[in-house]
């Protein structure tokens, strides 16, 4: 009987010096909660309700309201969002086959492939937006290229700062964290199951629809994620493109055009809100669909 009860008093104190553990791992995550997240939010939310343009004072609905009213600011809601899902859909369009390709096929000098595509990973989206410039803009090389082969002025065909050209900025960004994502998904695809199905008589885009997709589609839904979120996010191409007036460039006038921190504020909550609430409820269902995979 001592012997079960000094098994279970020392099973106790091993699970109490579990705990107290993972308690001290979890320590540097909840101060960096707390005081890059929590305290910056909670003044920022406050700063948004203010009626003073300097001091956090009083309680306004005010700038709330006008993004509601408004339509320049419905506008650049809309432009956010559509956009954010074009270049979306675009870069996991690329990035889908991109991966399919470096997992399934045994390509020579494949470690140099993957460094150089994910290299925009590394730069800042001012870089991305100069080498865009580069390309396309008026004395770029693409654009000087293309109009010595059609005749046309460089200047006619420069997209640099056009939609075109931001929407090439932001798949330049996007596609490769698509990719590192969808290369870790493609490596857990059950290969043996692919097999089966091509010697059954399944060609190959019917074995990747009906085998390979199903598969992978946690890891699709988790790229949608992270790179509607980015696209979303992006700041540094936009300020220097400037083809299209987002959320994100909209709160950097706001604070450079009067100092409108209230307003500023109110639109990095509104943007906060919107991102926390569809990352959950995204998350949620790729959850969904791995416990059921």
């Amino acid at each position: 009987m001592a012997t079960e009860s000094e098994t279970f008093g020392s099973s106790t104190t091993e699970r109490q010096r579990e705990r107290r553990r993972i308690a001290a791992l979890c320590v540097p995550f909840l101060l960096l909660v707390i005081f890059s997240g929590f305290f910056p939010l909670v003044e920022m939310f406050r700063i948004s309700f203010s009626e003073s343009q300097f001091t956090t004072q009083g309680f306004s609905l005010d700038s709330y309201r006008t993004m509601l009213e408004e339509p320049y600011y419905l506008r650049v809601a809309f432009n956010s969002l559509w956009f954010a899902a074009a270049t979306t859909v675009a870069s996991i369009a690329v990035a889908v086959p991109v991966a399919h390709a470096l997992e399934k096929y045994d390509l020579p000098g494949k470690p140099a492939l993957v460094t150089i595509m994910s290299f925009p990973n590394s730069l800042p989206g001012i870089v991305a937006a100069f080498m865009i410039i580069v390309l396309f803009g008026n004395t770029g090389v693409l654009t000087n290229f293309f109009a010595f082969l059609s005749g046309s002025s460089a200047t006619d065909l420069a997209v640099a700062t056009s939609v075109i050209g931001l929407f090439f900025a932001y798949m330049y960004s996007m596609i490769p964290r698509a990719m590192l994502l969808l290369r870790g998904t493609y490596a857990e695809v059950n290969t043996d199951a692919e097999e089966a199905a091509r010697s059954l008589g399944a060609t190959p885009f019917e074995t990747f629809r009906y085998v390979t997709l199903p598969q992978i589609k946690p890891g699709l839904i988790g790229a949608c994620i992270l790179v509607f979120r980015t696209a979303l996010a992006i700041f540094g191409t936009i300020l220097i493109l400037k083809s299209l007036i987002v959320w994100t460039l909209q709160i950097n006038r706001e604070l450079a055009n009067g100092f409108e921190i209230a307003q500023a504020s109110a639109m990095a909550t509104v943007w906060f809100v919107f991102v926390f609430a569809f990352t959950m409820l995204t998350l949620r269902y790729t959850s969904a669909e791995v416990s059921i995979g």
